[in-house]
């Protein structure tokens, strides 16, 4: 369950955006790109860096490793993303 807000309060560059998303993919953006959307200085932004860190960062795994852990666990969880 998501927030309606997540979905439909957006400032006008998160709009342009998520339209351009919409317009290039020819599909609304994934969910996790509006969540990320969602109050950007408090969640937003840190998610995106905590993310980088994780997927990017010192690690004995390598990136391409991670990313085919991430791509697993999503689609274990049937995320769009």
């Amino acid at each position: 369950m998501r927030l309606d807000c997540v979905d439909h309060d957006h400032k006008l560059v998160q709009m342009i955006q998520l339209g351009l998303i919409r317009l290039i993919s020819g599909h609304p953006a994934p969910g996790v790109v509006k969540t990320l959307f969602f109050h950007k200085p408090f969640f937003g932004g840190p998610m995106s860096e905590l993310t980088q860190e994780v997927m990017r960062g010192p690690s004995d795994l390598s990136v391409g490793e991670r990313e085919l852990i991430a791509a697993f666990v999503s689609r274990l969880h049937q995320c769009e993303f």
